[in-house]
């Protein structure tokens, strides 16, 4: 069983780390790009080569929790991000600018939830799927409450005070990793408990097909997530929302997120994990379709916000728990390390490429795109439940 405090701690650290790091170009690049006269291509092309670092360093990293647990990685991640919110405070060069995302880009590798996920496994196994639940509950409101708090801080003191203030939260979460107990699951912990079942995908060849799908998955949701992170905010505004309304609806996101996360947990057990997959991504090429229509409806702003959340929002569950069932839990961190890096390194494009694709061909255009990449991630969701079926 993983302890009670355990979760909590973790769930915390993931609301702050994601809120200081992740989320912080969607809440501050527009004031970087304006104060700094820079290019939105530069501006945003750092959180890109922060993305592109999380996929070179993520087998490093699966490993390295494998082998020492998520205490020591993710304490040392805490203070890189620290550094990283730090350097980009100070920032007025492009040099200083750029190798403070490349901080940030590892120091996000070792504390978001690919790291925390790789924690519960080595602590849990099999039994760790009810855990990366909940500790995505808290999660999900990362940018409901940073976006806000960043917004309000930065027009009082503006963004570098406000970065400044996201690095000393960075250094809140270590004594929350301090948490994480230093040890490795064992087996059931009672006599008549039952053996953890079998990995669905036992040859090599299985390994191979359940792998490729689930990376196209989670490259699929994360190029989206790396997109709508950034854009989100300047595409309801750009479809005809006022600023302040865009940033109060953009924040309904972590709201449908953690409501979904939610529902998982009270009623997740009911539902086969591959099932859960597949309904969510069958809900997110709809999300894009409402938003298509936010700038004449507020309801329908809502609407993409809260269905783009929630969908997000299992996906990001999905994407711990699948594993424990396709691959052996014992190698988690290390086989997730190496399935995840074209997730990083894929969607490390998608800040720029939104941003060139809202240039030529409005915002309008990026919710189009936004439908196309969700759609192949829907045919690999069918694909995985049609091949790696799961016995009543």
């Amino acid at each position: 069983m993983i302890a009670r405090r355990v979760v909590v701690a973790l769930g915390l650290g993931q609301l702050i780390s994601w809120g200081v790091t992740y989320y912080l170009i969607g809440g501050f690049g527009e004031m970087i790009s304006a104060d700094l006269g820079w290019s939105r291509d530069l501006v945003y092309g750092g959180f890109a080569v922060a993305l592109l670092v999380m996929g070179v360093t993520s087998p490093l990293a699966g490993r390295w929790v494998d082998r020492r647990g998520g205490r020591d990685v993710m304490v040392a991640g805490a203070i890189v991000n620290a550094a990283g919110c730090a350097g980009l405070a100070l920032a007025y060069q492009p040099a200083t600018y750029f190798a403070s995302w490349i901080g940030l880009g590892f120091g996000m590798r070792l504390t978001l939830y690919d790291a925390a996920f790789a924690a519960l496994a080595r602590i849990g196994g099999p039994d760790a799927r009810r855990a990366m639940s909940e500790i995505t509950l808290l999660g999900g409101l990362a940018a409901t409450v940073f976006w806000p708090f960043g917004h309000i801080l930065a027009e009082h003191f503006g963004w570098r005070v406000a970065l400044l203030g996201n690095a000393g939260f960075s250094l809140l979460t270590i004594p929350l990793a301090l948490v994480i107990p230093d040890r490795r699951y064992a087996g059931p912990s009672s006599p008549g408990a039952a053996a953890p079942a079998q990995p669905l995908a036992a040859s090599p060849r299985q390994v191979v097909a359940a792998g490729g799908l689930y990376a196209v998955i989670t490259a699929g949701a994360n190029f989206l997530n790396a997109g709508m992170s950034a854009h989100m905010i300047a595409v309801l505004t750009g479809l005809g929302l006022t600023a302040s309304v865009a940033v109060w609806i953009a924040t309904l996101r972590g709201i449908g997120q953690s409501a979904a996360r939610l529902c998982e947990i009270l009623f997740g057990r009911r539902i086969d994990p591959f099932v859960l997959n597949l309904m969510a991504c069958l809900i997110m090429p709809l999300s894009f379709v409402a938003g298509l229509f936010s700038g004449s409806s507020k309801g329908m702003a809502i609407a993409f916000a809260l269905l783009y959340g929630a969908c997000n929002g299992i996906l990001t569950i999905t994407r711990g728990t699948l594993p424990l069932i396709l691959f052996d839990h014992r190698s988690y961190g290390t086989i997730v390390g190496r399935l995840i890096v074209p997730s990083f390194i894929l969607p490390a494009a998608a800040p720029l490429i939104y941003a060139v694709v809202i240039d030529r061909s409005g915002n309008a255009g990026a919710l189009y795109l936004s439908i196309a990449i969700a759609m192949v991630t829907l045919l690999a969701a069918c694909m995985l439940k049609v091949l790696f079926p799961r016995a009543p």
